[in-house]
């Protein structure tokens, strides 16, 4: 089994059901060393068909609203014809909620890198920006509405959205998924 990691940075963690898979790290930044230096928006031909996952975490809002259906229509055209797409963003809507009343630079949550502000999840990792890295900048925001229409025009046919609080998961499969793989992935 076979799973790219689009945007992971220098991050090779995956979820555990991904134990065992060959895993190729996509990312732009050639500085974090990927096993594929690519721009999402132009998956190309030479990956068609030969992946059984993609797993993106936190990069589908590093692009602009109007890239984001060449992002997913790269990941359809990349998955194996029972593949699926695993995504996490930022949830727009539990940040609009929660940021009432309070500052938009105090802290949301923690992460193992530090202190997450509401102005971090909005305009991207503030600490990253500011050193120059510019990849860091989120560029779109999703609700849970949002990324299943944008699933759904990318020709995903079963899409599985969840909400923890502070993102938005999102299970995407081109094809009816059999009943183990659902068991498998907590579905």
């Amino acid at each position: 089994m076979r799973v790219l990691n689009v945007g992971g940075g220098s991050s090779r963690d995956l979820p555990s059901f991904y134990h065992g898979w060959q895993q190729d790290l996509l990312d732009i930044d050639p500085a974090v060393k990927p096993d594929i230096v690519c721009d999402a928006r132009k998956l190309n031909g030479s990956l068609s068909g030969k992946y059984d996952a993609v797993f993106c975490s936190h990069n589908l809002e590093h692009f602009h609203a109007h890239e984001v259906p060449d992002v997913l229509g790269g990941f359809h055209r990349v998955l194996k014809a029972t593949g699926f797409a695993q995504i996490a963003v930022p949830d727009i809507q539990a940040l609009f909620e929660a940021v009432k009343g309070r500052d938009i630079n105090d802290e949301w949550y923690r992460c193992p890198s530090g202190p997450i502000s509401f102005h971090d999840v909005l305009y991207g990792w503030g600490k990253q920006i500011g050193q120059g890295n510019l990849y860091y900048c989120h560029k779109t925001g999703f609700t849970e509405s949002s990324i299943t229409k944008a699933l759904r025009r990318a020709r995903f046919s079963v899409i599985h959205t969840a909400q923890d609080g502070f993102n938005l998961h999102a299970f995407a499969f081109k094809a009816r998924p059999k009943p183990n793989q659902l068991r498998t992935l907590g579905l």
